[in-house]
C-alpha cells in the first residue's frame, strides 16, 4: 500500500519524485504529495486529493517547486479518509521534521496521547503524522541528530512503515526507517533515489540496496549510509535489477493489464527456462536438495489473493502426481491459527511483491515453528526472499497492473515444476513420465498464444454483459480453482459481483441465486469430471441461466447446452488451469474496458497489500 519516492542530487527534484510516483500509482491514488527543498530555504510542501495527475496540474509538472532534495507519495489511505489534510507527506508544526510513510502504526493513538500531553498538537487523522512528531520530539529531547532520533522512535513504534524524512537542520539528506514495509535505494552518478518499488527508479538505475528491517539509511552527497537501530554504521551491498525500463512502459498498449496478459508467453518460457536445463528439471538455484525433498511430509501452501488461487490449483496437482497431504491456507487466517505444524512439514509462501504483510508474518511464525520455508515471489531481495529458507523466483519481470496476470501464470508453472521434482525424486513416477511432463509443461507458451490470437471474442462478448449485475463461476477440481481466479479478476476490475463455487455444491444453496438471464461460467476442461460438470450446467440452464463454457477443443458438445463457447488448446489435464485463466484475464479486462473504468487501477484496491 502507498509509494514513496525520494530523490537528493544536483538536478530538480520534483519532476523526478513526479515520475517515480507515476510509476507507483498502482499502490495508491487517493491523494498525492510532495515535499521539496532548496538547500537551506524552508520546506515547501504540496498536497492533493486525488489521483497523481491533480498535483501535476498544480505543479506543473514538478516546475513550480525549486529544489534538488524532495520526498514524495501517493496514498492508499488506511487512517483517515482521503483528503488534502490526510495526505503525506506530514510535517512537525515548524517544518523541522517532514516526512512520508508506508505501512501502519499499530500504536499510534498511543503515541498521539503521548505527543498531545508534550504540546503537540495533530491536524490529521493520520498513524504517519503521529511517527513524524514521534521524531521531532526525540530530535528536539535529545539533540543528538536525526540517526539518534529515529532510532528512538523505531524503539518506541509498533506496526510497519517504511517512512522518509527530511530535517531542517540538514539540507540536501534524506533518512529513511524500515520494518515490514518495502523500500529500496539507489546511488547513480552522484544522485540518490528511494522508492518503494524498482519501477520508481528503474530508468535511473538498475543497481539497488534493499533496506532492511530495523535499518536507517542516510542518503547525502551522492552516497547512501546505513545504520542499525543501535546507531551502529552497517555494510550492504547492492543488488542488480535485470529487468528492462521498457519492461514498466505500456509500450503502445492501451492498459498495463492488456500487456501484461500478453507478456505471459514470454514469462512462463522465461520461468520455465530458470529451472528446466537440458530437458530435466534442477531446483539448485531453489536450494531444495533431493534429500530435502525426500524428507517433507506435509506441505502447505500460504498465500493471499490471487496467490491462494494459485495455491489451490497446485494442491490438485502435487496431490495426484505424489503421496504428499497439501493443506492451502488463506495467509491472513494461517497466522492466527492455533495448530501445530506437522513434523517434516514444508510451508510454502506465495506473493507476487515478496512483501504481502500477512504472507510475511505466516513465514516467520512457521519458521519459528521449525517448518522448512520455501518462498515464492517475483522480485528479487524481497522480504520473503530473504527471511525464507529457500527461494523460487518467477521471472515475470515488473507486473504494474493491480490485478495480476502474468505474475499469477509464473506462479502456477513454478508450482507445477515443484510437483513434478517432488514425484520423481520420491519415486512416484517414472522416468518417461517425467521427461514427458517436462515437455508438455514446454508446450504452454505457444499455447497461450494461440489463446491470445482469438481474444475478439471475449472483446465481443464482454460488450454484451457489461451491465450484467451478478455472476457465478462453476467448475470442479482444478477447473474450480480457476474459477476462483476468474471471479476474482471480474470482481476486482469490473465491479461485478462475482462469486465461484465448487459446481458440486449448487444444491447445498447456490442454486437458489439462478434466475433467468443470471450469467453462470462453467470450467469444464477435466475430462475426468467433465459429465458431472455438464450436469451442473443443465441445472442452471434449465433456471434460466445465461451460460458460458470455457472447455478444451474436442468437447464440442458443450455447444448444444452453453449460449456461448471459449475453446482452449488441450494439454495434460494437470496444466489445464494455465490456459483456461487467459479466456477469464481477458474477460475482466474487457468488461473493465466496456463500462469505461480504471482497468489498472480499480478502486479501493492496491497492488502490493503490505499492511494487515
Amino acid at each position: 500500500m502507498c509509494g514513496i519516492v525520494g530523490f537528493t542530487g544536483r538536478r530538480q527534484a520534483a519532476p523526478v519524485l513526479l515520475d517515480g510516483l507515476s510509476k507507483l500509482e498502482y499502490r495508491g491514488y487517493d491523494s498525492a504529495g510532495l515535499a521539496v527543498r532548496n538547500g537551506s530555504a524552508p520546506v515547501e510542501v504540496v498536497k492533493a486529493k486525488g489521483k497523481l495527475k491533480i498535483l501535476m496540474e498544480m505543479t506543473d509538472s514538478g516546475a513550480a517547486l525549486d529544489g534538488c532534495c524532495g520526498i514524495g507519495h501517493t496514498r492508499w489511505a488506511t487512517h483517515g479518509e482521503p483528503s488534502v489534510t490526510n495526505a503525506h507527506p506530514h510535517s512537525s508544526d515548524d517544518l523541522n521534521v517532514v516526512g512520508v510513510h508506508n505501512g501502519i502504526i499499530e500504536n499510534y493513538q498511543e503515541l498521539r496521547d503521548k505527543l498531545t500531553k508534550s504540546g503537540y498538537s495533530f491536524k490529521s487523522q493520520t498513524d504517519t503524522e503521529v511517527g513524524v512528531k514521534l521524531v521531532d520530539y526525540y530530535y528536539k529531547k535529545y539533540n543528538g541528530g536525526p540517526i539518534d532520533a529515529l532510532a528512538r522512535a523505531m524503539t518506541r513504534i509498533r506496526g510497519s512503515y517504511a517512512m522518509e524524512l527530511m530535517f531542517a537542520d540538514f539540507p540536501g539528506e534524506i533518512y529513511a526507517i524500515r520494518k515490514d514495509s518495502p523500500m529500496i535505494i539507489g546511488v547513480s552518478d552522484g544522485e540518490c533515489y528511494l522508492a518503494s518499488d524498482v519501477p520508481a527508479i528503474l530508468k535511473y538505475t538498475r543497481n539497488v540496496y534493499y533496506v532492511g528491517d530495523l535499518e536507517i539509511a542516510k542518503l547525502a552527497d551522492g552516497k547512501v549510509s546505513f545504520y542499525n537501530i543501535d546507531r551502529e554504521e552497517i555494510q550492504k551491498e547492492s543488488v542488480e535489477i535485470k529487468w528492462d525500463a521498457e519492461a514498466a512502459e505500456k509500450n503502445g498498449y492501451e492498459h498495463f493489464m492488456l500487456k501484461e496478459i500478453h507478456e505471459q508467453p514470454r514469462a512462463v518460457r522465461d520461468t520455465i527456462n530458470s529451472a528446466v536445463k537440458d530437458g530435466r528439471i534442477d531446483l539448485s538455484s531453489v536450494g531444495l536438495s533431493d534429500k530435502d525433498i525426500a524428507g517433507i511430509d506435509q506441505i502447505y501452501i500460504v498465500a493471499c489473493g490471487s496467490a491462494y488461487h494459485v495455491g489451490m490449483a497446485v494442491q490438485y496437482v502435487i496431490e495426484e502426481l505424489t503421496s504428499l497431504s497439501v493443506r492451502v491456507e488463506l495467509a491472513s487466517e494461517f497466522r492466527y491459527r492455533k495448530m501445530k505444524l506437522k513434523d517434516n512439514s514444508l510451508v510454502i509462501i506465495i506473493s507476487q511483491s515478496g512483501e504481502t504483510a500477512d504472507s510475511l508474518a505466516a513465514l516467520k511464525m512457521a519458521r519459528d515453528s521449525g517448518a522448512k520455508t520455501l518462498g515464492i515471489v517475483n522480485v528479487v531481495g524481497s522480504s520473503i526472499a530473504r527471511e525464507a529458507d529457500n527461494v523460487f523466483y518467477t521471472l515475470a519481470g515488473p507486473e504494474i497492473s493491480v490485478a495480476t496476470t502474468k505474475a499469477y501464470s509464473c506462479q502456477l508453472i513454478a508450482g507445477y515444476m515443484l510437483a513434478i521434482q517432488f514425484a520423481f525424486v520420491r519415486g512416484e513416477i517414472d522416468e518417461a513420465e517425467y521427461l514427458r511432463l517436462i515437455a508438455e509443461l514446454d508446450t504452454l507458451p505457444h499455447k497461450i498464444e494461440r489463446i491470445l490470437e482469438d481474444k475478439e471474442r471475449i472483446q465481443w462478448f464482454a460488450a454484451k454483459f457489461a451491465a450484467v449485475k451478478d455472476a457465478f463461476f462453476i467448475g470442479r477440481g482444478i477447473d474450480y480453482a480457476v474459477g476462483l481466479e476468474g471471479s476474482l479478476k471480474m470482481k476486482e476490475i469490473s465491479y461485478i459481483h462475482s462469486e465461484a463455487y465448487a459446481a458440486g455444491e449448487l444444491k447445498h444453496g447456490p442454486i437458489s441465486l439462478i434466475e433467468n438471464g443470471t450469467l453462470v461460467i462453467s470450467v469444464v476442461t477435466q475430462q475426468a469430471l467433465y459429465e458431472k460438470t455438464v450436469s451442473n450446467m443443465v441445472e442452471v440452464k434449465s433456471r434460466g441461466a445465461y451460460l458460458m463454457g470455457l472447455t478444451c477443443y474436442g468437447n464440442y458438445g458443450i455447444e448444444d447446452l452453453a449460449d456461448f463457447t471459449v475453446y482452449i488448446p488441450n494439454t495434460d489435464h494437470l496444466f489445464l488451469a494455465s490456459l483456461a485463466v487467459i479466456p477469464l484475464q481477458l474477460l475482466g479486462y474487457y468488461l473493465s474496458c466496456a463500462k469505461g473504468l480504471d482497468v489498472d487501477k480499480p478502486r479501493n484496491l492496491a497492488k502490493s497489500v503490505t499492511v494487515e
